[in-house]
């Protein structure tokens, strides 16, 4: 088995989706501290004058102590607008913009009150709209109590991995031989951002999941994939 474990992001890149198809399971760590100025509560989208941060504003006070799913959003400012109406305006002649704006509109239409929640509901809806069904569960509902690269090893062996598809950053905390003693084999994700068609001048890569979406419609998957390693390579390499 697969698996792939990832912080909420807000609007994910492509790679976190990529991660999410090669895998069996997919956890959604949220009960890790949150991290200031992370994709937890931001990210980016394409405009005629260059990349532009979406940022939605959180609750900080005592953020230290508290872990993604117990970070409030600070709705006494209007971020669900102004998100709403920069995500309108940059994209509404994209050629897919009909086809997913309506159903991405509903979610700045209702009052979210954990940064967590927005996150979960919303990779949802993405990862149907890709057409992935990779099973997904929150950390916060398994019962494992260890931090770090030991949080990351616990609930490998909690789900009986043999593959744990790490992000490429993992390379800087991950102990090879801990997970080596549990049977469990490392694998190191080093996404390429593929090129796609975008709106405006030259290609920006690794911007939100809507750029795509807005863009090149039902290829998007084929696109996430492009260029990077499949599940199918992933389980012959360790003979799965």
């Amino acid at each position: 088995m697969v698996l792939s474990i990832n912080q909420p992001a807000y609007l994910p890149w492509l790679g976190y989706f990529h991660r999410i198809y090669c895998s069996d399971l997919f956890v959604f760590l949220d009960n890790v501290q949150f991290e200031k100025n992370s994709f937890t509560n931001r990210n980016k989208i394409k405009t005629a004058q260059g990349s532009q941060w979406l940022t939605v504003p959180v609750r900080l006070k005592e953020h230290f102590e508290k872990a993604i799913n117990e970070i409030e959003i600070d709705n006494s400012q209007s971020w669900q607008e102004n998100h709403l109406k920069a995500i309108y305006l940059n994209y509404k002649k994209a050629p897919f913009f009909e086809e997913y704006f309506p159903a991405i509109e509903r979610f700045y239409k209702r009052e979210w009150r954990m940064i967590s929640d927005l996150n979960y509901e919303m990779m949802n809806f993405f990862l149907e709209k890709l057409g992935i069904g990779t099973k997904v569960t929150k950390s916060s509902e398994l019962g494992v109590k260890e931090k770090k690269d030991k949080l990351v090893l616990e609930i490998s062996k909690s789900m009986k991995a043999k593959v744990y598809l790490s992000g490429i950053l993992g390379k800087d905390y991950l102990k090879a031989k801990d997970f080596s003693q549990e049977g469990i084999n490392l694998e190191f994700q080093n996404y390429n951002p593929p090129k796609y068609n975008q709106r405006y001048q030259e290609f920006l890569p690794n911007l939100g999941i809507i750029d795509l979406l807005f863009n090149e419609g039902p290829e998007s998957l084929k696109i996430i994939m492009s260029g990077n390693i499949t599940k199918e390579e992933i389980e012959k390499k360790y003979g799965l």
